[in-house]
């Protein structure tokens, strides 16, 4: 009993010295509104926030667009999450904070217990709620600004290469049951100025005496309020809440899409929900954020463990539209790096004459960079000291024409050999990974190849990394590697592997391409989406079908993302149909293929040996580089989606940024062999326009139009076959 209340006096001690030295300003509803205009279309100056309640029991996190409440006593839970500009509560019952699985028991970091009705949380229950007697308790906490997560140095053009600024507050939790001791746990809440965001991370130290098993973390737990309701049907079939878009960098498989690469987002049913209307009690209700394969790590005494980061981005609007630019908001201030766009050509190399020939071409039509294609003679395998400066003088005279230069390297999808591939945990031998056969990263190759990618991008001063087939989630049994222990921690520790060289990178501002889904945790730019047998098409359908890829591949990622694929030669087949060399020869399509890539603010991977062959060709790469440079900021910004090409009639897209002179581009295509004349209603809402817009067709006369009541305005326009046309709005 005397040890029980020293410890309870010490834990008092604590939260008491650290709420005096963080003292929390009082909330008050009254004087914290929520913000009264788009944030989408206006800057919301309300700056985040953390305060206490007047009772001193709750502690409040707002910005004017999301408040998010936590009752501090008798533990720590959330009992308020509120979208401000709807009204809408997404919380209808209180939870853990989080739970870990340890040593193959579960164990709740903070919650309250005692709701018995959980379709819907009155604040006034919560004084009679209690804490369960083995979960970790809440201790203290923490206040301090955002900081970057990378120590990222942009080198490159950008749009913007500023952090999201913002508060975090982190809560401490020690562990209840005693075969615990010493295990302490800090969950951390960022919240983001003029963005409905709030990012949650944990951290779990060992200050015991010996080593746990770490086999699970979970760390988010939302009981949330139904987006369906049915008295009958399967959990499939119902919609799942779409009030918070959840994303994790915790993400692969290819995909080029994070709803598909997602491997955290676990939605599921709440049998304690008694009142809800489906009979078998399967309405998808309850959030889990978690890996299901990781990270069965062992924490031995002094170590910590970082969780993945889980962003929640707080959602106003059912429109598809509106939400994707929420999520290219998000982007741009958790990954700003995001927004660099060098403009490169894919070089595709047999001798390095080849390749200081490019860089001449580059530099006189304007490009930024040029990256050596698959399919090159660099190999940045080849560690020998011949092999290195041979390729620092390259890179010396690229930079000396102010070009940056980039290398290709394939990491998954091959194999190495018996002892460095992936050993299939149902097999217990090489094979079963996602691509067949690939190496592990924590194998003593797969050490030495992010060692080696390191010291060669130091030592030659490269500037960009094209990592083909990077980590895509394998699971290996190996026990020998030195980079796992066996196939529990193996997924975890291979992508902590994956995710540190891209940090390294980024630090050293190395720009990355990479095919999957680690924007998070460094990668700039991802395949736009497209299917590579389509570049052996004829070059009428390739531009219909490029165009429909750029339509579908930007609901969810800004121009700078996604890269698009222009094969100068043949490109697996296809024959002189579907080829653009000899360039000269091709010039319409070779315009129009660079026309709708930059008038999307997309680069294309320009892949082969040359940007031009004549002089004619020389002067059409230079004008269309001059005018995507000229207009470089606003083919950089959101994409509103106005038509889809279908070959039938006009398609196009609508570039919008409010903070511009400038504020929306519109590119329109007719793939039609008529000349067509079109009247149509075009969506200035996203641009800022409230009642004129001062339009002006390429270069022509300028016309101003009065805005509809519904912030469009009627623009009639007519296209010559096969031909495209642009517009500007101020």
């Amino acid at each position: 009993m005397r040890k029980l209340k020293a410890i309870l006096l010490t834990v008092t001690l604590l939260v008491t010295s650290t709420a005096r030295a963080q003292e929390l300003p009082v909330w008050n509803e009254a004087t914290h509104p929520a913000a009264r205009q788009d944030w989408l279309v206006n800057p919301i100056t309300t700056k985040a926030g953390i305060y206490k309640s007047a009772n001193g029991k709750d502690i409040v996190l707002y910005n004017g667009l999301v408040k998010r409440i936590f009752r501090t006593t008798p533990n720590l839970a959330c009992t308020d999450y509120t979208n401000l500009t709807t009204g809408r509560q997404l919380l209808r019952a209180v939870s853990e904070e989080a739970r870990l699985t340890i040593n193959g028991k579960k164990y709740n970091i903070g919650g309250l217990k005692g709701q018995l009705e959980k379709a819907y949380l009155l604040p006034e229950w919560v004084d009679n709620f209690t804490a369960g007697p083995q979960d970790f308790r809440y201790v203290s906490f923490e206040i301090a600004p955002i900081k970057p997560q990378l120590a990222y140095k942009s080198t490159n053009w950008t749009l913007g290469s500023r952090y999201g600024s913002g508060k975090t507050i982190s809560f401490l939790f020690k562990a209840a049951a005693p075969e615990l001791a010493g295990i302490e746990v800090k969950v951390t809440y960022e919240i983001y100025d003029g963005i409905p965001l709030i990012v949650k991370s944990l951290q779990v130290e060992n200050k015991g005496g010996t080593s746990i098993k770490l086999n699970q973390v979970v760390n988010e737990v939302l009981g949330m309020v139904e987006e369906d309701s049915a008295v009958d049907g399967s959990f499939e079939s119902m919609k799942k809440p779409q009030g918070i878009y959840f994303e994790t960098n915790y993400a692969f498989n290819n995909a080029m899409r994070y709803p598909q690469s997602d491997q955290t987002s676990h939605w599921k049913t709440d049998s304690s929900y008694t009142s809800q209307v489906h009979y078998s009690f399967k309405t998808p209700v309850l959030f889990e954020n978690y890996e299901e394969k990781a990270p069965g790590i062992i924490l031995a005494p002094g170590e910590n463990f970082k969780s993945i980061r889980t962003h929640e981005l707080l959602m106003s609007s059912y429109d598809r539209e509106a939400r994707g630019m929420a999520v290219r908001r998000m982007y741009s201030a958790v990954a700003p790096w995001t927004l660099e766009n060098p403009i490169f050509m894919h070089l595709v190399s047999k001798t390095d004459t080849e390749v200081r020939t490019a860089i001449d071409q580059c530099a006189a039509t304007g490009y930024e960079a040029l990256i050596l294609s698959f399919g090159s003679h660099l190999n940045i395998e080849d560690t020998t000291a011949a092999n290195v400066k041979r390729w620092k003088e390259i890179a010396a005279y690229a930079h000396s024409r102010h070009i940056k230069i980039g290398c290709y390297s394939l990491f998954s999808s091959r194999s190495i050999n018996p002892e460095t591939d992936v050993i299939d945990p149902k097999t217990n031998k090489p094979g079963g990974a996602y691509f067949g056969n690939a190496p592990c990263f924590g194998s003593k190759w797969g050490l030495w190849y992010r060692d080696n990618i390191e010291h060669f991008f130091e030592v030659t001063s490269f500037d960009i990394f094209e990592n083909d087939g990077p980590y895509p989630g394998d699971v290996c049994a190996s026990t020998t590697h030195p980079g796992h222990k066996g196939a529990d921690d193996s997924q975890w520790r291979q992508m902590e592997i994956q995710k540190g060289l891209y940090h390294w990178l980024k630090q050293h501002g190395v720009y990355i391409n990479a095919p999957d889904w680690y924007f998070l945790d460094g990668s700039n730019k991802i395949a736009l989406g497209y299917r590579e047998v389509n570049f052996s098409l004829p070059r009428a359908q390739q531009k219909i079908i490029n165009r429909q890829n750029i339509f579908d591949g930007t609901w969810d990622k800004s121009p700078s993302m996604g890269w698009g694929f222009v094969p100068l030669t043949q490109y697996q087949g296809g024959g002189a149909a579907a080829t653009l060399e000899p360039l000269a020869d091709h010039l319409k399509d070779y315009e129009q293929l660079m026309m709708q890539y930059y008038g999307a603010g997309i680069q294309a991977c320009y892949r082969g040996p040359r940007l031009y062959d004549t002089e004619i060709t020389k002067q059409l790469v230079i004008k269309t580089i001059n005018w995507y440079k000229k207009h470089r900021k606003i083919l950089n910004s959101d994409i509103i989606h106005l038509r889809r090409a279908d070959g039938r009639d006009w398609d196009g897209i609508l570039h919008v940024n409010p903070a511009l002179t400038t504020k929306g581009l519109m590119m329109l295509y007719n793939p039609t062999k008529e000349t067509i004349t079109r009247t149509v209603k075009i969506p200035l809402y996203y641009t800022s326009l409230t009642s004129l817009a001062k339009v002006q067709q390429k270069d022509g006369a300028v016309t101003t139009y009065r805005l509809n009541r519904d912030y469009t305005i009627d623009i009639k326009f007519t296209i010559a076959p096969e031909d495209y046309t642009w517009f500007t709005f101020e």
